[in-house]
């Protein structure tokens, strides 16, 4: 298992940062997401793998005017 903003979610092998978003169903392309506290920059969510027991917090900005 794995957590996502506060929220338990099941976790597989090889599983991205890329599967979680299109589980959750965030398509936002800017996104701030953490794993385990530490910033994920955007050109690594298809190559960062995610671990049993890894704490994922994904932030969606909201612009307006």
């Amino acid at each position: 298992m794995i957590k996502v903003n506060g929220r338990m979610m099941d976790w597989h092998k090889d599983m991205y940062v890329t599967d979680v978003l299109k589980v959750c169903g965030y398509t936002y392309p800017d996104l701030i997401i953490s794993l385990n506290g530490k910033h994920i920059s955007k050109d690594f969510l298809s190559s960062t793998t995610i671990s049993d027991g890894d704490r994922i917090s994904i932030i969606h900005p909201i612009v307006g005017g």
